[in-house]
């Protein structure tokens, strides 16, 4: 049993050091939300449209989820936009 209870504390500090990663990339990926959002694409160097849009596009690849954990991470929430007229 013992060898087991060792096993068990071994995973349990894994999973612990999983979730305290996860966290800081929920941080980085509600930060970096946040920034894109915040961005006018039209006033961006041409050198940084593209890094901006590779970073848009991987966070329009997380799941809804993923995103509201990452804004959350943040205290930042999704704005609906504007009905339009």
């Amino acid at each position: 049993m013992p060898q087991r209870d060792q096993e068990i504390a071994l995973l349990r500090r894994e999973i612990e050091l999983l979730m305290g990663e996860r966290q800081a990339l929920l941080r980085v990926a509600g930060s970096a939300a946040v920034l894109i959002a915040s961005l006018d694409s039209k006033r961006l160097p041409v050198g940084a449209v593209e890094s901006a849009d590779l970073v848009a596009t991987s966070i329009n690849d997380l799941s809804e989820e993923t995103l509201q954990d990452a804004l959350a991470s943040v205290n930042a929430e999704i704005e609906e936009d504007a009905p339009a007229r």
